[in-house]
């Protein structure tokens, strides 16, 4: 049963009694800077630390904890606070807030937007680490040839070192059982409570929409408009939408990476699909005889949910055909040199497949540093199946889905976690799913189609689907003009929009986008080329960071 931190009332005859809630909401927020970077599109926000009760089913019980926030406030007539959360689990907020503000100025005019670091998570550009595992590196595999294909017994074990180690780690934690949706949810509506709102708004991404439907479901009579930006199920298993990795993966590879491919780099990698499928196997055998493991290999293209991580694994692409065939490299285009400054560190013409290596393939310090909230949360929210379980899912999944199928059920750290729920996380209840609003790429690798698609069946809430979208996360940060009007018309005041199929935007490189058959049908307008603005960088930039919270998996 959800704690509500309005109760801080008692009957007369318990007056003497103090509320265990109380140090909790007459605490004072004390706004001042912000310790991570500010990027110059950004609105400017402010910070504060809030305490939080360790456990809120035993409020004052053990030891609080501190979560961070911030806010950028309203530069209009405020009518109210939205919430924003990136994902993860684990995925820290504090400068989510300025980012979208900036690039939402509507939006902000009336809203405060308020991020948060998640309980568990630290705080963003500060020094507190949050809950970190350490694993000792004798526990993992050491060898540097992983490749999940190899079904021997020996591959099998050596991949399945890495999750029991990590699972084991994280659970010896004595913080693991109260970093959870059911408890940050509650830290959610403390914020709304300090903020003096009858109401709070959200907009979340990835697992941000599990935590907002969540939120939503345990206080439902203090949800205000909800968009769920990229969605799981979350009216049924979290763990399923990270089990749909291999299917979804493959499905973008084949249906809209490798044509892609073959229309910007025909002569390195291929004229056709098939044939960059092809080459992508035999890159794959040429980069493991330069050291760099299949399994990395693969997971360059796994979760490939932003222009900077497709952009990359071009590179990484190009520059072993150039090398495998002994060919001269063609000249980078302006956005592949940007993308190997940040990535690789150096400019593309100066790229190597040596550097692609040594950056792939970094060696790890002495012990492992595994952020524990994603595994916690993940792994406890609700029952978890077992290793078994999970290696019969990768015999299942490899053959139809081998850029991932072989390695996910190798590789998932919750077939090792034995700690039970303490909560129930109910389903969306109709008096909140009335303003609740789901946004879905169709073509997304991170959270399926059909995962959104469900969920909003199941809750009776419109979605708007976003045809040939390959990316993660769509409102402010895709460019798409349609996706945007929409969301904002949404929190502005306009009445919830019906279920629409918004055209997708180009591709990088692509002057029109290229109609790909998929679940979500066509779009119900013509594609619009253009960008919406002149802040097509930032908002990549901020979709790349959404989809890198999200990837691991």
């Amino acid at each position: 049963m959800a704690v509500s931190v309005l109760v801080v009332t008692t009957a007369p005859a318990a007056a003497a009694t103090p509320d265990p809630l109380a140090p909790y909401l007459t605490q004072q927020v004390s706004w001042g800077g912000c310790p991570f970077a500010k990027r110059i599109e950004a609105q400017p926000a402010r910070c504060a630390r809030i305490t939080v009760p360790r456990d809120w089913a035993a409020p004052g019980a053990g030891a609080d904890l501190e979560v961070s926030i911030s806010r950028a406030a309203a530069t209009g007539s405020r009518r109210g606070a939205i919430l924003v959360n990136p994902g993860g689990p684990g995925g820290q907020g504090t400068s989510l807030a300025g980012a979208l503000a900036g690039l939402e100025p509507s939006l902000n005019e009336h809203f405060d937007l308020i991020g948060m670091d998640p309980r568990g998570t630290g705080q963003e550009g500060g020094d507190d680490a949050g809950f970190v595992c350490r694993v000792p590196l004798g526990r993992l595999p050491q060898e540097d040839d992983l490749d999940a294909r190899d079904r021997s017994p020996g591959s099998i074990s050596r991949h399945q070192r890495a999750p029991r180690a990590v699972a084991e780690a994280c659970q010896s934690d004595a913080l693991a059982p109260y970093v959870t949706t059911w408890q940050t949810a509650h830290d959610m509506d403390l914020i709304r409570a300090l903020l003096k709102d009858e109401e709070l708004n959200y907009l979340g991404f990835s697992y941000g929409t599990w935590l907002g439907a969540k939120y939503a479901s345990l206080f439902p009579d203090h949800a205000g408009k909800f968009v769920l930006d990229s969605s799981v199920n979350f009216e049924g298993r979290l763990q399923a939408a990270f089990e749909a990795f291999p299917k979804i993966d493959q499905r973008q590879f084949d249906d809209v990476y490798a044509p892609w491919l073959a229309r910007r780099f025909p002569e390195q990698l291929g004229k056709t699909p098939g044939q960059v499928r092809a080459k992508w196997e035999r890159l794959r055998a040429f980069f493991k005889r330069e050291g760099l493991s299949p399994d990395l290999f693969d997971h360059v293209f796994v979760g490939n949910g932003s222009t900077r991580q497709w952009l990359a694994g071009a590179l990484v692409l190009t520059k072993g055909a150039a090398a495998l065939d002994g060919a001269t490299p063609t000249p980078p285009a302006d956005d592949l040199d940007a993308v190997s400054r940040a990535v690789f560190g150096v400019p593309a013409a100066r790229l190597t497949t040596a550097g692609v290596v040594r950056t792939l393939a970094a060696p790890e310090p002495d012990y492992a540093d595994v952020p524990g909230t994603r595994l916690a949360v993940a792994c406890a929210d609700q029952p978890s199946r077992n290793s078994g379980w999970y290696k019969l899912l990768s015999d299942l999944q490899g053959p139809s889905y081998p850029l991932f199928g072989w390695a996910y059920g190798l590789s998932e750290p919750c077939g090792y976690w034995s700690d039970l729920p303490r909560h129930e996380l109910p389903k969306l209840p109709p008096r909140a799913a009335k303003n609740v609003l789901v946004v879905q790429g169709e073509f997304d690798p991170q959270t399926g189609y059909e995962q959104a698609e469900s969920a909003a069946r199941a809750a009776g809430v419109p979605m708007v689907s976003v045809a040939d979208s390959p990316f993660h996360g769509q409102y402010a940060v895709s460019g798409n003009s349609c996706v945007d009007g929409l969301v904002n018309g949404f929190f502005l005041g306009a009445a919830r929009p019906a279920a629409t199929t918004c055209p997708g935007v180009p591709l990088p490189g692509d002057k029109a986008v290229y109609p790909v058959d998929g679940p979500a049908g066509e779009p119900d307008a013509a594609p619009q080329p253009a960008p919406r603005d002149g802040l097509d960088a930032a908002r990549h930039r901020l979709q790349d960071r959404i989809s890198a919270v999200n990837r691991g998996r």
